[in-house]
């Protein structure tokens, strides 16, 4: 009886003071694998949270909140929006707080443009997004910009896969400039195609079975940190980062996202195409054989423009 009225006691001190809470909420995702049992049992049981809070990252990584954007162009437009990007948009949204992580040729679509933006958080990509859209750089150059696309809304709003998966800040970020209210004056175009980066960047997106299935995705990252990244990296290939499709709702829908499903993507760095080719020749049997995706993993092969923040490989 003693027993039974002390853990009662127990019981309700730690009821009142959250921690009961705070440890079915724990995030599964940054769980041991070997606790899978405990993860589904938090899943189906840990109470919904309050407010969905991006997760942290370390000072040394970018970001909490990402989005990846797949641009598809008018045929022979690219260069015309690499143009304006490396000249206007990166220092424009830099200018307002918007972390421009790189820019890129798809080496495999000759009409398609690849960018990377993040945000600490979600109210700052609100604030971020209304103030560079909002302001003077876009103004003067929206038309140019918009004259360039046929889709621009094959977005994924992402977050680190674990709070170590981030792009690390190797680059400095650009200085920061205070754009004129004054339409910019045009710049002479250089001679021949804006000029290429270093380095290729290769993005490869794997997508859970159910597509809708959140934690699918993040169990699919489980086993990717356990299985798949140490065999990656034997081949040459190591991971520069990992994310996973944020949930919380898109807090500025004048720009759309993809909602309802659920995506695993990683990225790698690579000197050329020529390294990446010796990595998949040293590349054995896929390590997502065995996991139910929706379909075979869709690869990018990206190469950073001129005026890219990410250039590699670091």
């Amino acid at each position: 009886m003693r027993l039974q009225t002390a853990v009662l006691l127990a019981l309700t001190l730690l009821v009142g003071a959250g921690v009961a809470d705070r440890a079915l909420a724990w995030p599964p995702d940054l769980m041991p694998a070997d606790a899978l049992p405990l993860k589904v049992a938090l899943r189906a049981e840990a109470p919904a949270p309050k407010a969905k809070v991006s997760p942290a990252t370390g000072p040394a990584a970018c970001c909490a909140v990402l989005e990846l954007r797949q641009y598809t162009l008018k045929p022979g437009q690219r260069d015309v929006l690499i143009d304006l990007f490396d000249r206007y948009f990166l220092t424009g949204q830099e200018a307002v707080g918007v972390r421009v992580v790189g820019q890129f040729r798809d080496l495999d679509d000759p009409d398609r443009f690849v960018w990377l933006r993040g945000f600490p958080d979600m109210p700052a990509r609100a604030a971020g997004l209304a103030a560079f859209y909002g302001g003077p750089v876009w103004q003067a150059h929206r038309e140019a910009a918009n004259g360039t696309m046929l889709d621009s809304d094959n977005v994924l709003l992402l977050r680190p896969a674990s709070a170590a998966s981030g792009f690390a800040d190797a680059a400095p970020a650009p200085p920061p400039v205070t754009p004129s209210p004054a339409p910019l004056p045009p710049v002479p175009a250089p001679p021949g195609a804006p000029p290429a980066g270093h380095g290729m960047l290769v993005a490869t997106f794997y997508y859970p079975f159910p597509a809708h299935d959140a934690a699918a995705a993040l169990d699919l990252a489980d086993a990717f940190a356990r299985d798949g990244a140490p065999a990656l990296a034997a081949a040459g290939g190591p991971i520069l980062a990992a994310f996973v499709t944020n949930p919380e709702p898109n807090n500025f829908p004048r720009l759309p996202v993809r909602e309802g499903e659920a995506v695993f993507v990683t990225f790698q760095a690579f000197a050329d195409t020529a390294a990446y080719d010796r990595y998949r020749a040293h590349v054995a049997t896929p390590w997502w054989r065995g996991h139910v995706l929706k379909g075979a993993p869709e690869v990018r092969r990206l190469a950073p423009t001129s005026g890219s923040r990410w250039q590699g490989p670091f």
